[in-house]
């Protein structure tokens, strides 16, 4: 077997066997350690409620308020992103004008927002997805902004020899430049909205599997709380999978996805 197939086949062999390994620890740990089920409950009892999580009558209409809250959060968070990294990348003054604001709220501790989205917004899912919007803009406006700064002066250059006009020079030059920040943002957005969504249904919510979380958790079934957070990681990394995917078709011309199929070879 050549060694590109070797790498393309590793993940899929190394992977499960990590998580065999991983259970097997698990359940020694709770075997030997004679560890109460009511605090740490074994792989079994967590692989039990996780597939009768599926014949729950509502769990489908708690994933979709989820999914919707982190999905309308980071779109909101692409766009705005997007247009404030631009502006502040081709207009530096605003940029070293508003720098204090920018720092101030990113240093703010998002969670911190939630009593305020929840007075502006309700206890509704509108509050989670601001949420998500306001964790998952900053790595993309900022990604953005370095994008746009990133642009090589001799290619600007080129294209003002070329008489192309500003207009021309922003969408065939710049833009395509900084889709590998774009989507370097959106790979940290989307984790980051998920956690918004997430922690907003925790302290705030009525609905959505954060709340289920919160409500598994009072009702001290443990084995119900590892299901939920084993659910709420597949389809994390799902989304994740959605927009690395997205990356490789729209630039597959650049280094950080050729490279990897290069280092595969």
């Amino acid at each position: 077997m050549s060694r590109q197939k070797v790498m393309r086949v590793l993940p899929w062999v190394v992977t499960p066997v990590l998580v065999v390994v991983i259970v097997v620890i698990w359940q020694l740990v709770v075997s030997i350690g004679q560890v109460n089920p009511f605090l740490f409950p074994p792989p079994g009892a967590v692989g039990e409620k996780f597939m009768g999580l599926f014949s729950a009558p509502d769990i489908w209409s708690h994933t979709l308020t989820t999914l919707s809250e982190i999905l309308i959060g980071f779109a909101i968070a692409v766009v705005t992103g997007v247009v404030v990294g631009v502006l502040l990348g081709k207009l530096p003054w605003l940029e070293a004008s508003v720098r204090p604001l920018i720092v101030i709220t990113q240093v703010a501790p998002k969670v911190a927002f939630i009593p305020l989205f929840v007075i502006w917004f309700g206890f509704g899912i509108t509050s989670k997805i601001w949420l998500s919007a306001l964790l998952a803009f900053f790595p993309i406006m900022l990604n953005m902004l370095l994008g746009v700064r990133s642009v090589e002066q001799g290619q600007r250059e080129v294209m003002k020899s070329l008489n192309a006009t500003r207009w021309q020079t922003l969408l065939q030059l710049e833009m395509r430049s900084v889709q590998p920040y774009l989507f370097a943002g959106m790979e940290v957005g989307i984790v980051l909205a998920t956690t918004g969504a997430i922690v907003g249904e925790y302290i705030a919510g009525s609905q959505g599997l954060g709340f289920l979380v919160v409500s598994s958790m009072n009702q001290l079934d443990a084995a119900l709380t590892f299901a939920l957070i084993l659910w709420l990681s597949l389809l994390g990394l799902v989304l994740y999978l959605i927009v690395n995917e997205l990356k490789r078709f729209f630039i597959p011309w650049h280094e950080s996805v050729y490279g990897l199929r290069d280092t595969m070879a």
